[in-house]
């Protein structure tokens, strides 16, 4: 059937940044996009409509891979595990943003043991960032959104002021910078 385009700034920022990565990226790229579960999956779609990027939810137990785009699926937060595959958890309850950007970073940090980039666009709130000054202070490379560039300058805006991206890119350079970062034993 037809996949209704998805609305917001997120998708559209998402959609710029990996039509700008090559396909034969070394690293999976993993997206906590605040939205809700009956639209993830066609956004998952959209993605991959628009990029070219094989795209598709992330499901539990299933481990990142280079070349594909994996979207977290359900209302509940996406992690990895100490096993470095996905797993969803109702943890913590009190998060208003679900999944959570913060979550999922953090549990890159303690579980995932390569470096990588990490990246926060535009977005309503303050999740992520303090994930990303997790990730910057474990050696990732750590991007956010420059404020010309978004429509909600509120989770790049916080991620700037805690000092926790490494890089405040415009959008439409954030592409070339994971590429190039990742290049450099990143993923």
């Amino acid at each position: 059937g037809k996949v209704a385009r998805p609305d917001g700034v997120g998708p559209r920022a998402l959609v710029q940044v990996l039509a700008d990565l090559p396909r034969t990226l070394p690293a999976a790229v993993v997206i906590v996009q605040h939205v809700d579960v009956q639209f993830a999956g066609s956004l998952a779609e959209w993605i991959a409509g628009e990029t070219g990027w094989e795209a598709g939810l992330a499901c539990s137990g299933q481990e990142p891979r280079p070349g594909r785009v994996f979207v977290a699926g359900t209302n509940d937060h996406l992690v990895l595990g100490p096993d470095r595959s996905f797993h969803y958890q109702e943890e913590p309850v009190d998060q208003p943003y679900r999944p959570s950007v913060d979550t999922f970073f953090a549990s890159v940090e303690r579980h995932w043991p390569d470096l990588g980039v990490a990246v926060l666009l535009t977005g309503m709130g303050r999740d992520g960032a303090q994930g990303l000054l997790g990730l910057r202070r474990a050696r990732w490379h750590t991007i956010a959104q420059d404020e010309a560039t978004s429509v909600i300058y509120g989770m790049p805006k916080a991620a700037a002021d805690l000092g926790a991206a490494v890089e405040i890119l415009p959008v439409d350079a954030i592409g070339a910078a994971i590429a190039r970062h990742v290049g450099r034993g990143g993923a």
